[in-house]
This record gives structure tokens, sequence and C-alpha cells, in this order.
């Protein structure tokens, strides 16, 4: 079985070769352009952003226009009022060269051509959700889809140097949580349970090991209760996966598991790669998992991963959800629904149903930066083919509800299931 885990969690390898070619020198190409108005680079700019929202944005081109998009956006950086002649990519380029034309600096000329896309990605649907990234934020973006953040250090709240050993965690946290449980600041519980998780996860060989490798702190925390694996999924990243494998291998010497909750409140999501490899341990290989829904197309998603047989004992599984459920969480949430996998407890979730991408440019208006857009690439679905957007996954059992803990019993077959929710459902997640 180990075997088979230590399989299941390699997703990928990458294998790179070079060949070497002498190098000819060939005649120059006069550089052509899609429209001479494109001769210059800030125009060039915002047609190459143009042509790529074309190209990436989820929405069908008859449901937005968007050379108008740029005219109002180009009237809103500038402050004066342009016309557009019709609405073609070469009318919009026309329109945006006379803006440059008219701005006397270099600075104004770059303002003008980066202000009018950041106006007009911003209010592309879902409005706010689309925009663009200097080098910089996206490294930034990268880093916290990655769960990585470089402005926190565990050791350095318990006064440790990196790599400190499990006992002297251990020392440093008991006496800092004595001198906090004397403490009479408004603070001090809070700081007592930073203080408790640093302590746990340091001291935890396994996510110890990540987090000195890779700054990476866990995202899943397991409790048994009863005969019920109790799962708190805090957030989706690239090490998720591999964390819930390794603890259903952990637990496969627990007797008598048989059920399963998966605790998503309070998650944003993540990488949507998470959620065809996760369902592929509960169904197996090429199985269909969920659509996309991309400029008027539906387009299938399936499983990657072999199914896990040490799943199989955990015949029901309750997701627990929230209003801060989002993304590539609540989109889990409805597909181990559409599937029946799973029945969800707790509330809507938030209803941010969008699948988001970068897509570099290559066109330079300043030296320093270079510039990403980030754009809603698709459109995810809840288990009745609606769209997630807007208006979430509706949980089996509200625990809004004055009685939800009855219709618990309606919903769920697992005695101890049906506890381990009264128990958990109701109250903060398990940490």
């Amino acid at each position: 079985m180990k075997k088979y885990l230590l399989y299941i969690l390699v997703l990928g390898v990458v294998v790179t070769g070079g060949i070497y070619f002498k190098k000819q020198k060939l005649p120059e190409k006069a550089v052509v352009y899609k429209t001479t108005f494109e001769s210059d680079e800030y125009v060039r700019f915002d047609m190459e952003a143009y042509d790529s929202i074309l190209q990436n944005y989820w929405a069908p081109h008859s449901q937005y226009d968007l050379a108008n998009f740029f005219k109002l956006a180009l009237e809103k950086a500038s402050g004066k009022t342009y016309t557009l002649a019709s609405s073609t990519r070469e009318a919009t380029a026309e329109m945006l060269s006379m803006a440059i034309k008219e701005a006397t600096t270099t600075e104004a000329k770059k303002n003008i051509a980066l202000n009018t896309l950041i106006v007009t990605l911003y209010n592309l649907q879902p409005i706010g959700r689309n925009g663009i990234l200097s080098t910089q934020e996206e490294t930034a973006l990268r880093q916290n889809v990655a769960n990585i953040d470089t402005t926190k250090n565990l050791y350095q709240n318990l006064g440790l140097e990196k790599g400190a050993t499990a006992e002297e965690v251990i020392k440093a946290f008991e006496k800092k949580d004595s001198e906090l449980k004397a403490s009479t600041s408004p603070t001090a519980k809070a700081e007592r349970e930073q203080l408790a998780y640093t302590k746990n996860v340091l001291t935890n060989p396994q996510s110890k090991t990540l987090y000195d490798q890779a700054g990476v702190e866990p995202t899943i925390f397991v409790h048994k209760l009863g005969n019920t694996l109790y799962f708190y999924i805090s957030k989706i990243s690239p090490t998720t996966f591999g964390e819930f494998a390794i603890a259903i291998d952990n637990a496969s010497t627990t007797q008598n598991l048989n059920s399963m909750i998966l605790d998503v409140r309070g998650n944003v999501g993540g990488s949507l790669d998470f959620l065809q490899n996760f369902l592929g341990l509960f169904v197996g290989p090429n199985q269909y998992a969920f659509d996309l829904f991309h400029q008027g197309d539906y387009q299938v998603q399936r499983t990657v991963q072999p199914k896990y047989p040490l799943l199989d004992r955990y015949k029901e599984i309750a997701i627990i959800t929230d209003n801060m459920t989002q993304s590539t969480a609540e989109l889990t949430a409805a597909t181990f629904k559409r599937l029946h996998l799973a029945k969800t407890v707790g509330t809507n979730t938030r209803g941010w149903g969008t699948v988001e991408n970068t897509y570099p440019l290559n066109t330079a208006i300043d030296p320093k930066v270079k510039y990403t857009l980030l754009l809603v690439n698709s459109i995810t679905l809840r288990d009745d083919n609606q769209s997630i957007e807007g208006l979430g996954v509706d949980p089996d059992v509200r625990t809004t509800d004055k009685t939800w803990k009855n219709k618990l019993i309606s919903t769920f077959n697992t005695t101890s299931l049906i506890d381990a929710l009264k128990q958990t459902a109701g109250s903060a997640p398990l940490k």
C-alpha cells in the first residue's frame, strides 16, 4: 500500500532536453502590425490585451461589446470624450491612437494605456474579477495559491531559529503559553491559539518537513470522531492532495472507520487541478468530473488519478460548507453532490464560480515592469447545471434551520456520522 501511495502522489514529471543549432544570420524582416496605429507601443499594448481578452475571456463575444468597454474606459482614464467609429478592432486602435497622441509625455502616454486597460478589465463580468498584474503581483498571487506566506515565520513566533527540533519547539511553546495564560491582554486568547497551531505544525514530522523545505503550512487537519474520519481542509494548495492521501494511509490501521466529513468552511479554493486528482481517488481515472463553460461551449473535465482502495470503507461522506466556501472548494461540494458521493451540511457557499488564469503581455510600456492579464477563463456549474457564480451551492441540510440536527437523521444513515455532524457542523472547524 505504501508503494501505491507513492504512485498516486506523483502528479507529473517534466523531462527537458536540448538540441544545439548553429546560429545562422537571417535577413531582417519588416515588422508588420495588425493596424498602422499599432506601430505605437502604447496602442499595441492595449490591442494585444484586446486580442487576449477576445481569445481567453469566458463570455461569448456576442454577449459584450469589447470596443465600447475600451471607449468608456479611455474616457474615464483621460477625462475626455472620444468617438468610436464602429465596434471593430481597427476602430478601437484608431481611437486609442488619437488619445495617446494627445499625451505630451512618455509617462502620460503610459498612464493612458495602462489605466484604460485597468478600467476595461475591472468592468468585465464578474465585475472586479479580471485585472492586470505586475511581475511582483503575479509572483505574490502564485505564492498565495501555493500556500506560501513570505511575511510569516512560525519559528519566529516561538523565538526560535529555523529548523529547531521538536523538543526545542515544545519547550519554547510551554514558556510562551505560560506567559500568555497569566496575561490580561484582550489578544492573549488568540495569541495562545496561534501558538498552539505553531507547535502542532512544527512538532508533526510531516508538516515540519514541508514547512522547513518549502515554507508551506498544512492545509488539512484530521480528527477521529467515533467511527468517522473528520478532515478540516482550510485551503486548497499543491500539497493538499498529498496531505489527504497520507492521512488516509495513516488511518488505514484504525479499526471500524466507516464514514467521512470534509469540512471546507472558509476555504477560498485554489488550483482547479486539485479536484480532478482528488475525485479520481474515489471514482478512478478518466471519469466525468465536471463541466467548464467557456465562450458558449461546455468543456468536460475528467479525473486523473487511479481509485484509492483505502477509501472504499468510507460508505458515507458529508461535506460541511458556509458562505465563505468558494471557488474550487464549492465546485468540489457541487461535484460530489452531482455524483451522489456526498451530501452537504451548512449554508449556501459564496457563489464564486469562476476559473481565472494569467496571460502575459509581450508588449513593453515600462522597462522595469512586465505585465500579465488575469482573466476569468471559465464559469463553473452547480449540480443542477446552474452557474455557481452568484448562486453558490445549496446545502442538503441547512444549519440555520432550528431543526437541522433532526434533519440529519433523515439525510444520513450512519450513526457515527450523524453524531459527528451534530458535534462539528454548528461550531468552528476543528484544527
